[in-house]
């Protein structure tokens, strides 16, 4: 992997970059984003990773995660993440900043500052297989319910969002089932 991600500190300033495993590796804090897809119903799209991602393949996931680039906006980076893993696009709004880290099953470990975004459901999907094993559409109460009941099942940051942002999720995820014109920046 030759993928540079933005070192941060834990005000989130920028001050390095480095290799993607590499940073993964020795555990450095840097930047990321991850994306909740929701349709008009208020349910989540969700992934399952594919099995050849370098960590936690097999997991489920929210629709999209990834990091920005040096140089590159992390708004800019979701929207082009969306497109990579997905075949989507969707307008993108931010919605809160996460900060978690934990060590991984495989030595890596996550260690991120994370602009957490919403879109409304895209019309049609192609999911990239190197990426995405299946996608599947679950309400905010059936997802909870399902990781309290299996959460070997589920990705640790999705883990971290049910548990640490519940307010947030279910604000932004019922702000679909209000109102069918929904404005999006």
């Amino acid at each position: 992997m030759t993928e540079q991600l933005i070192l941060v500190n834990q005000h989130n300033r920028a001050v390095g970059c480095g290799e993607k495993y590499a940073v993964h590796a020795a555990g450095l804090l840097h930047r990321a984003f991850s994306i909740f897809l929701v349709d008009r119903a208020g349910r989540i799209l969700l992934q399952q990773r594919s099995r050849k991602k370098y960590h936690s393949g097999g997991l489920w996931a929210n629709s999209c995660c990834g990091h920005p680039r040096p140089g590159e906006t992390t708004l800019r980076a979701a929207r082009r993440r969306l497109g990579e893993e997905l075949g989507a696009d969707a307008p993108l709004r931010f919605a809160f900043r996460a900060r978690y880290c934990t060590a991984l099953a495989n030595g890596l470990t996550e260690n991120e500052i994370v602009y957490v975004f919403f879109g409304p459901a895209p019309a049609s999907l192609a999911p990239n297989p190197a990426e995405v094993s299946a996608v599947a559409w679950l309400s905010l109460e059936n997802l909870a319910a399902d990781i309290a009941h299996h959460p070997r099942r589920y990705a640790y940051w999705l883990r971290y969002y049910l548990k640490n942002h519940h307010a947030a999720l279910r604000r932004e995820t019922r702000a679909f089932c209000v109102s069918q014109r929904h404005v999006w920046a």
